[in-house]
């Protein structure tokens, strides 16, 4: 059961937001356009790790929704004891362990894919809308899960959390590589499913919609005030206009 089934079902605000009159989407990955029902990214932490840095250790107590894999791999490193100096010290070593452990297990990854997401992701592409992903995945580990899912195609750049360590950045560097691609007067929404999401589109000054698809319920989302909040992608052919 996601966030959606146990949050509230309608859309937020009203439907005089339109969603399609956009020049560029930008996606997050993990509960926006798909949930993985596998442990391979997370082992890929743990792993490197205990390979690393010696220390048997999990993500428990690591907040990891809408954070970003380096920022998440640094707070895990720092509950085990590790040093912030000796952490960064290999950190882009570990990084690169952590990218050759999934693309070498990408057989293994379980996307299931969120609601009506094909069908939006084919009508924008068909409508010559320019698609990219904005995420906290490493680039290599957000292309194997695209991959996987059966998305890469539909995606023609994404902004990941190699180049830019904190979601706002992220996300910045994102609209910016749209409008550079498009224009500078092209027009740009973000799409996510967290209030790191949310918070990250409108300190860039980008409308946002925000789908209940992960683990954050749709009364959770609206908080934030994003310009859409719905339970899932497929809310928006009930939307108008």
């Amino acid at each position: 059961m996601t966030a959606a089934d146990t949050g509230m079902k309608k859309a937020y605000p009203p439907a005089e937001f339109d969603w399609r009159g956009f020049d560029a989407y930008l996606f997050d990955i993990d509960g926006t356009l798909m949930n993985l029902r596998d442990l391979v990214h997370y082992e890929a932490y743990v792993n490197t790790m205990r390979e690393l840095y010696g220390c048997w250790a999990g993500l428990d107590g690591v907040p990891v929704h809408g954070s970003t894999d380096p920022i998440i791999l640094m707070r895990a490193l720092e509950r085990a004891g590790i040093s912030e100096a000796e952490a960064r010290a290999t950190l882009d070593t570990a990084l690169a362990r952590m990218c050759s452990e999934v693309e070498a297990r990408a057989h293994e990854l379980l996307p299931e894919l969120c609601g009506a997401v094909p069908r939006l992701l084919a009508e924008l592409k068909a409508a010559g809308k320019l698609l990219g992903v904005s995420t906290g995945n490493l680039e290599r580990i957000g292309w194997a899960k695209l991959k996987a899912a059966g998305l890469a195609e539909y995606f023609s750049f994404g902004s990941f959390s190699d180049r830019n360590q904190t979601r706002t950045e992220i996300f910045s560097w994102a609209a910016q590589e749209a409008q550079r691609r498009l224009g500078k007067n092209a027009t740009v929404c973000f799409v996510g499913d967290t209030p790191a999401d949310i918070e990250a589109a409108k300190a860039c000054g980008y409308p946002v919609i925000a789908v209940a698809t992960g683990v954050f319920s749709v009364a959770q989302l609206a908080t934030g005030k994003p310009e859409m909040c719905i339970p899932s992608c497929e809310s928006l052919w009930n939307s108008a206009p």
